[in-house]
């Protein structure tokens, strides 16, 4: 990207305030991640500051990493390299905006703006393999819609592309009028509205209304038949469809898989429907109204309407054979997701080596030399141990690359390969769909039964956030990671929190710490729960004890003397009315001549636990405990003449009382989407999803029994459906013989008869399912909090529960 350094100054309203700057700003690429293996000196960094962020912490650090532009709104200090250009403007988001908008302006093309409640990433994938034939397209990788999304994907736009697709999401008003600028598009597209991602607006109206801001500018918009819509567009040209009403452009009916169409009351063809879902189906009719738009012939549109395929919406992580971990992203392939895909694998890497799996890319309106040229250059920059090339045009540019593997087919890379070639590495598998990657991804992929746990990555950090916008900006952030991450996988979860800069990681145990650190995390790790025995590893592998009684201490002295430690890092636990362990008051003597007497640790922090923070009838008790924590503590540093970290707040004290955080709190059973009540759990978002798939069905007669001990009798002819799950999974018992009940299709079918150890049986007589259909045994619509409610538990144990026998999938959205 090449900028007027005058132009950008106007356009960005911003003034040089370090460095001197040419005629010309020529950048290959913007950033507003500091942790990017992409940013260089040919990178311009904008440090956007939020609640829970700001940039203008690391930019010294990426000044060390060669960068040279920078676009701020805040006064870096001290003294800074005469080379290093810095730009100050008053609002680094709307900076960003702006300059997306300048490039943007200077590239006539057509370019297509879909918005809407649901479906836009799939009608932009969908349109772009439809249009791909006949135009060179740029369009946002995955679900790149936000208002910083939007501005990072029209900075790939360049003169070999004929066409753009953009897809726009907003959440409150006004968003939508940044959104339009960037875009400009031409032909617009409204998926559909709905009740989804309406608690910015105040109704329905005004939702739409401010949706179509992204058409003020279009030459026709593509929508589904609704009078709401259609009277906030009464000045463009519309093209309607329908299922039902006849006033529509396009009528639509489903008869025997195949799409009956009629376009302007003359026009009548049919397509066979790859899909039959009504969603899809509907997404397809969106498709299909803006390729009539474009006069594509009707033979075109139904030979390529059938060769849609599903969009992969997310990004996995899965476990792999040989002790490996698998980035499943087998569905795609062109320059810009490759770039978010070895993000994600750096994000998520469980060890030093990482292997990508590549097949020949989508060129999209690069020259092919000057494609693999930057791959190539890609992939050196994020230090990839083993290239796997698959594909004859990317076999032959990676000729000469470090440890490339090459072969002309996935048939021959089957052939040739053997599982016993991958262990103890992160793979990256990333291929576009005719390669059937998939067939990569069953070999390396750890064999378990159907049975998985869906863990969503981008709801933790969405948790993590919300948590943090209740904190004042200097408060560190410390999240318990125990109990295998609340049993959602503590490895890939503590590497999402090292990535998201927490202060402190929370273990129960030494060997929990142990297996983080072997797996590469480097983030400070307290162990909350240490064992005498354990000392020894603890120090081996950096790990900091909570010290709780003067015998623990004095025995962690023992060791760290004989290990020459010198201020190993320790946080005494006081206790204020938990009394399960830690220094009462009267304790607090003994202890402080203990630590006097030594400068084998240094005292990191101070800490209690609240017993009661999420009880509104024990506020009382809990700021009484609060009260004496800053007392006991208050001693501790005015005696030592020490300085530590204090911390008394855990999740829902954050929740209740952020008046009283100090300089560090405690986030627990919240970041995985679990809340005191009803208002807190709107706040936050579901992060785990435990689905297997139904086996069996059959159908028993009257008086028939289910189970051990035929605790369910049936009362007339009954459909019963075996499902892949039991106890020995993490299935509460107690959870059977009609009490509880799972999801098949969005449909309740309550459980009968006992819980076995690795199945359960569900009444379905009045669920239209079949064999295979997927079962949701607790998820967004089934939360944890409910079936802990109606069996007398709490959530912490439904989720502890899941065996580890259980697949994890790790995801991003």
């Amino acid at each position: 990207m090449r900028f007027n350094t005058d132009v950008f100054c106007d356009f960005l309203q911003t003034e040089v305030i370090n460095g001197k700057c040419s005629s010309t700003i020529e950048i290959d690429r913007v950033s507003i991640d500091s942790r990017s293996l992409q940013n260089d000196e040919r990178s311009m960094f904008f440090a956007l500051s939020g609640k829970n962020h700001d940039g203008h912490q690391y930019v010294k650090d990426l000044i060390q990493q060669g960068v040279r532009y920078f676009v701020v709104s805040k006064t870096i200090e001290g003294e800074l390299p005469n080379d290093v250009v810095i730009f100050k403007v008053e609002n680094t988001l709307v900076a960003l905006q702006q300059l997306a908008q300048l490039h943007r302006s200077t590239f006539k093309l057509p370019v297509i703006g879909i918005t809407g409640s649901k479906g836009k990433t799939i009608v932009k994938e969908w349109l772009n393999f439809l249009l791909s034939d006949q135009f060179s397209i740029i369009k946002n990788p995955k679900s790149y819609n936000s208002q910083t999304g939007v501005p990072l994907s029209i900075f790939g736009m360049a003169e070999k592309h004929t066409l753009g697709i953009f897809e726009a999401g907003i959440s409150t008003v006004k968003e939508m009028d940044n959104l339009q600028a960037i875009i400009q598009p031409t032909i617009g597209v409204l998926t559909a509205i709905t009740d989804e991602h309406a608690e910015g607006f105040e109704s329905v109206e005004q939702k739409i209304q401010e949706k179509v801001q992204l058409f003020k500018d279009v030459e026709v918009v593509v929508t589904p038949y609704d009078k709401r819509v259609l009277h906030a567009l009464t000045e463009k040209e519309v093209i309607t469809w329908s299922f039902q009403e006849s006033a529509a452009d396009l009528v639509a009916c489903v008869e025997n898989g195949k799409l009956h169409l009629v376009f302007n009351k003359t026009l009548s063809f049919e397509v066979m429907l790859p899909f039959v879902d009504e969603v899809s189906t509907q997404n397809m009719i969106s498709c299909i109204a803006v390729l009539l738009y474009l006069k594509y012939p009707i033979e075109v549109i139904q030979k390529r309407v059938t060769e849609l395929y599903p969009v992969e919406m997310r990004l996995q992580v899965k476990n792999g054979i040989n002790n490996c971990s698998v980035v499943d992203d087998a569905y795609n392939a062109d320059y810009q997701s490759l770039v978010i895909a070895l993000d994600f694998l750096e994000k998520h890497k469980l060890s030093t080596s990482k292997t990508v799996i590549l097949s020949d890319l989508f060129a999209n309106g690069f020259e092919e030399s000057d494609l693999y040229r930057q791959v190539k250059e890609l992939l050196f920059s994020y230090q990839i141990t083993r290239l796997i090339c698959i594909g004859e045009r990317i076999s032959n540019y990676m000729v000469g690359f470090k440890n490339a593997w090459l072969f002309n087919s996935t048939d021959e890379f089957l052939q040739k390969v053997s599982i016993s070639d991958f262990a103890d590495e992160t793979i990256l598998v990333k291929g576009a769909r005719g390669f059937r990657f998939d067939k990569i991804i069953t070999l390396l992929e750890e064999k378990t039964h159907e049975t998985v746990l869906e863990v969503n990555l981008t709801a933790i950090r969405h948790n993590l956030n919300f948590y943090r916008s209740r904190l004042k900006p200097e408060t560190k952030v410390m999240v318990m990671v125990k109990a295998f991450g609340y049993g959602n996988g503590s490895f890939e979860i503590a590497k999402l929190l090292a990535h998201e800069k927490v202060s402190y990681l929370g273990v129960a145990f030494a060997d929990e710490g142990i297996a983080l650190r072997k797996s590469g995390v480097t983030t400070p790790i307290i162990v909350m729960n240490p064992e005498i025995g354990a000392f020894s590893a603890m120090i081996a592998y950096d790990l900091e004890p909570e010290v709780y009684s003067v015998r623990e201490l004095d025995a962690f002295l023992k060791v760290a003397r004989e290990r020459n430690c010198y201020q190993y890092p320790i946080h005494i636990k006081l206790d204020t009315g938990m009394h399960r362990h830690g220094f009462l008051t009267d304790d607090l003597d003994e202890l402080i001549r203990g630590l006097k007497e030594t400068n084998v640790v240094e005292v990191k922090s101070i800490f209690s636990h609240l017993s009661s923070s999420d009880m509104p009838e024990y506020k009382d008790f809990t700021l009484e405990q609060i009260d004496e924590f800053k007392t006991n503590a208050d001693k501790l540093i005015t005696t030592l003449k020490i300085c530590p970290i204090r911390h008394i707040l855990n999740t829902s004290g954050i929740y209740h009382f952020p008046e009283h955080q100090m300089e560090m709190v405690r986030i627990g059973i919240g970041l995985y989407g679990v809340g005191n009540d009803e208002v807190e759990m709107s706040l936050l978002q579901n992060v785990s999803t435990l689905k297997t798939q139904i086996m069996q069905i059959k159908e028993i007669q009257d008086k028939e029994s289910v189970g051990y001990g035929r605790r369910f009798r049936s009362n007339g002819v009954t459909r019963v459906a075996t499902v892949p799950i039991g106890y020995a999974d993490g299935v509460h018992r107690s959870w059977g013989n009609s009490v509880g009940y799972v999801l098949v299709n969005n449909a309740k079918a309550t459980i009968i008869g006992s819980i076995c150890m690795d199945m359960l049986m569900i009444d379905v007589t009045n669920v239209d399912c079949k064999e295979n259909d997927e079962v949701i045994i607790f998820g967004k619509e089934l939360p944890v909090t409910v079936i802990a409610s109606k069996i007398a538990t709490i959530p912490y144990e439904i989720l502890t529960s899941i065996s580890q026998r259980v697949k994890r999938n790790f995801y991003e959205e």
